[in-house]
């Protein structure tokens, strides 16, 4: 029997001579077409049932009214039998009568009803060989509605709390032009034809794949899928407008597919099945064309120009690793060739040494050094790594893994401030460390004994230094609960339930606090918050606390909303992972999504997530000094300057010893004196000087120096131009004018030149 939870109005054209009861059936079935989602009649039996055969399968087949209404009427329903006698009197084209009864059928509470007839008798063939027309969903045809699913979502398709109501208590009155729910219920049981679809997910383990038609969409991205957006009604956008393909009725397999494949035309039966709308074809499509484009790396790397301010980070949930595990080296290899071996990388699912054996191991240093080599064998950088192991057993995910958070650092990047390592159950908070920003475990774990954290991987948390510039980041690793528990977004409870979302809602709080309590301490501290959050951004209800403190990276970037997704499930394109920064980071703030593992076709997936790279500023570059003016006369690289008053020549020497001349020393100032020709407007004088910041050879510098005394106690040294340029290496003009300055010292015997 097929699992469907969706409800349906009787969509019988009956026989002239019928019972009172079937009188008052095609009654209700004619004046409540579309407006409902369940039969009143469910349980009760019905005679001389008519309708055009349309399809059938191993276990029924389906009737449509020989004279159908509009396009959304009750007009078609399934006849259930598992009986080979049954099944072989009818086929496609065929039109017959039958009896039954009337049913609803669903395999669990949080499903929709399917109305169907059961247990048939009495089947008689009135014709053959009919013609059989489908609706036509697509171009020319139906449009699905694009923004919201129900009626009963009350504040969108992610409020809190969900379950607030069920379809099936409320029954509400359908209006399929409006809510995806009702569009697809409109449909149940008639034959359609989806006119170019594409798929916009990887097919699951019985090759049913969602797609979108040549309708019109919300949300779609460069690669060809839907992307979970807000609405125009303010309101998250999940895509009502898509539909699962399911199993082919004439045991055909449907083909691999990824996001952005286009198959051919897909004719066949709209069913509920497994808490979602589905279309079963009655043979399955074929592939016209794979989107093949791959994803390049990122392009976000440290300029060479501006590396002491510029920092770099990844975030990447690695999905179970452990030391041994066989995608290993490609998400290292991923690492060098795409990530491009960022500052700084934020990982999630580290296992422990010992993977899914649950021997209460917990140290991840192997996972962690085999997967460091394996970096640094691909792309001769080697990481450093830190992180805190959890209680055995309390951390989720896998048994026996111990997944975790952790990071890995380039140490002549980055180091760890006052490194003091916590301990599982040890809370870190943010101190003031006689004036800089401290933690009291560097690094820590935020209130880890919290019964938010219960079962839940702590947020790990470093305080690193840049080597280069001394600017401090703190990073926090974060993976929240799972979304496990969660309703499908076809069911019946109506808003779907978002699984643990109010032990989410509490593990960001804590984290705001704490991102409170570092800004408190320095309201311009660099603060990354970054990792697996397990939540839409589109959920306000979850990051409301976070925001009034950090912005996600993806708004301070302006990265097209359709582009922000790192994973793909269902129909959706979505955001699990994100990078929350501090203000002051937010300016000139990068990101680049790296779709290594959601662009390929699905065994050539390292991680169900995709990786991310972000760029951001943690300081601003010192700009060179300014070139001084030359005021007075300038000849080559050189400019005369104006001396001051001396009156002999020991004076002109102490002075000239004792000068304050930046980044230059004047070396054997006697020695030189003691060289120096009498009064001569042609002498010629030999410097001898050293760089002290640049520590080069001594530079030789020889000129023809004229010069006069002026009577009110100044001297103006000039350089004659018959004489050349002023030949000198590696000195700056800011050097050189002051170098201008101590010669004029050195060149006067008794107060004339």
């Amino acid at each position: 029997m097929l699992h469907k939870s969706w409800i349906l109005l009787l969509p019988v054209v009956l026989a002239a001579e019928i019972s009172e009861l079937q009188e008052q059936v095609a009654h209700v079935s004619k004046t409540r077409k579309g407006t409902a989602f369940q039969s009143p009649f469910a349980g009760q039996s019905v005679t001389n049932v008519t309708g055009l055969v349309t399809a059938n399968s191993s276990s029924g087949f389906w009737l449509s009214s020989t004279t159908p209404g509009d396009s959304f009427s009750d007009d078609a329903i399934y006849v259930y039998s598992t009986s080979k006698a049954v099944l072989a009197q009818v086929a496609p084209g065929d039109i017959v009568t039958l009896n039954g009864k009337l049913s609803e059928y669903r395999s669990s509470v949080d499903y929709l009803f399917l109305t169907e007839i059961a247990s048939p008798t009495n089947i008689t063939k009135l014709s053959s060989g009919n013609t059989i027309t489908p609706v036509i969903v697509g171009a020319g045809g139906l449009h699905p509605p694009t923004q919201q699913f129900s009626s009963l979502d009350v504040g969108g398709v992610l409020a809190v709390p969900g379950n607030a109501s069920q379809v099936t208590n409320a029954n509400p009155t359908r209006d399929p032009t409006k809510y995806g729910l009702d569009f697809w219920e409109s449909l149940s049981g008639k034959l359609v034809k989806i006119t170019s679809p594409t798929a916009i997910s990887y097919p699951n383990s019985y090759k049913d794949f969602w797609v979108r038609g040549d309708w019109p969409v919300t949300g779609l991205n460069q690669r060809g899928g839907l992307t979970i957006t807000m609405g125009d009604d303010g309101l998250p956008d999940l895509n009502p407008e898509t539909v699962v393909i399911g199993a082919p009725l004439d045991g055909t397999k449907n083909p691999d597919v990824w996001m952005g494949s286009t198959v051919t035309d897909i004719t066949g039966i709209v069913t509920y099945t497994f808490g979602f709308y589905t279309v079963l074809p009655l043979t399955a499509p074929t592939v016209i064309a794979h989107n093949e484009t791959l994803q390049g790396p990122t392009t976000l790397t440290v300029p060479a120009d501006d590396a002491n301010c510029t920092l770099t980070f990844g975030d990447y949930n690695v999905e179970n690793m452990t030391w041994n595990s066989t995608h290993l080296p490609l998400a290292a290899s991923q690492v060098g060739d795409y990530l491009k071996t960022p500052d700084l990388v934020f990982l999630q699912e580290i296992q422990d040494d010992t993977g899914p054996t649950n021997d209460g191991v917990v140290s991840s240093n192997r996972t962690l050094q085999t997967f460091v080599d394996a970096i640094a064998s691909h792309s001769n950088v080697n990481y450093s790594f830190a992180y805190i192991p959890p209680v055995d057993g309390q951390d989720g995910g896998e048994p026996g893994g111990n997944i975790r958070p952790a990071f890995l650092y380039r140490p002549e990047r980055l180091k760890l401030v006052n490194p003091n390592y916590g301990g599982s159950l040890d809370k870190t908070e943010a101190v003031n460390n006689n004036g800089a920003l401290g933690l009291t475990f560097n690094p820590g774990r935020i209130d880890p004994t919290n019964t938010a954290w219960n079962a839940t991987r702590k947020p790990l948390v470093a305080l690193f230094e840049s080597v280069a510039s001394g600017e401090q980041i703190v990073a926090i690793n974060v993976h929240m609960s799972s979304k496990g528990g969660s309703s499908s977004i076809h069911g019946n409870p109506r808003p779907p339930v978002n699984g643990v979302v109010d032990k989410r809602i509490a593990q960001v709080k804590l984290l705001a606090d704490f991102v409170g309590s570092i800004l408190t301490l320095n309201a311009n501290a660099s603060i990354i918050a970054s990792g697996d959050f397990n939540e839409y951004g589109q959920t306000d209800a979850v990051y409301g606390s976070l925001r009034t403190h950090l912005l996600d990276i993806d708004e301070a970037a302006g990265i097209p909303k359709e582009e922000r997704y790192t994973y793909v499930y269902d129909m959706n394109s979505q955001q699990l992972d994100h990078a929350f920064i501090s203000p002051k980071l937010q300016h000139g703030a990068e990101v680049e999504h790296l779709h290594v593992n959601n662009w390929v076709k699905y065994s050539a997936r390292t991680s169900d997530h995709d990786p991310s790279v972000s760029r951001v500023k943690i300081c601003t570059p010192q700009s060179n000094p300014p070139e001084p003016t030359c005021s007075t006369r300038q000849i080559g690289n050189w400019c005369a300057a104006r001396l001051p008053t001396f009156n002999n020549l020991s004076t002109c020497a102490a002075r000239a010893i004792n000068y304050n001349v930046p980044r230059i020393r004047l070396i054997a100032a006697n020695a030189f004196l003691a060289r120096v020709v009498p009064p001569s407007l042609e002498s010629r004088v030999r410097i001898y000087l050293a760089d002290a910041a640049m520590i080069q050879d001594m530079v030789t510098c020889s000129v023809k120096i004229g010069a006069s005394l002026n009577r009110e106690g100044d001297t103006c040294l000039k350089m004659s131009e018959e004489s050349g340029p002023f030949e000198i290496s590696s000195l700056s003009v800011f050097q050189v004018r002051y170098l201008g300055e101590a010669i004029g010292k050195l060149i006067s015997s008794d107060g004339r030149p």
